[in-house]
């Protein structure tokens, strides 16, 4: 949890760093930033998630490739960037497809009731669906029962992204 907190309160910090204090006392702040802060896990600076990887990649490359700029894409007020055209577009068409489970948390974090940042680069893809963990043994561990740590994660998810919104 402490790691989460720094995060958001970066993203405090550049909010008011950069001018907008507004954001912070406007009766729709709460209600934005709660579907902001519960989708998707982002670099606090540039706003890009998955670190700039490819989201279509995970699905398509033996490795997930890293975005370019060139292919950027905002949805649900977040980057995503693409390696090809092919696969922005691809992306464009199904973004729930594509997008990593429980919006980046790390899946045996949220298996276990606490949340922690996933790495792009510690990945599985399951039942056709993205997740990313905080650590190789993380990932280890979901080899060993992954349908038990999915169903866990789905039953903590809801209470601990409502924890991070009311942050």
């Amino acid at each position: 949890m402490s790691k989460q907190r720094l995060t958001i309160r970066q993203l405090a910090s550049l909010c008011l760093a950069l001018g907008t204090v507004f954001c912070f006392s406007s009766p729709g702040f709460a209600e934005a930033n709660r579907n902001f802060l519960e989708m998707y896990v982002t670099d606090p600076l540039s706003g890009s998630a998955i670190e700039g990887m490819d989201p279509v990649s995970y699905f398509t490359e033996p490795e997930p490739l890293m975005g370019i700029a060139e292919y950027e894409y905002h949805w649900k007020g977040v980057s995503w960037f693409f390696a090809t055209e092919a696969n922005r577009e691809v992306f464009r068409s199904a973004p729930e497809a594509y997008v990593p489970q429980f919006g980046g948390y790390g899946l045996a974090g949220l298996s276990r009731g606490y949340l922690s940042t996933g790495n792009p680069r510690i990945y599985s893809v399951y039942n056709r669906r993205l997740y990313m963990f905080y650590s190789s043994g993380n990932r280890e561990a979901f080899m060993l029962e992954k349908a038990a740590m999915v169903n866990y994660a789905f039953d903590n998810w809801l209470d601990l992204r409502n924890q991070l919104a009311r942050q």
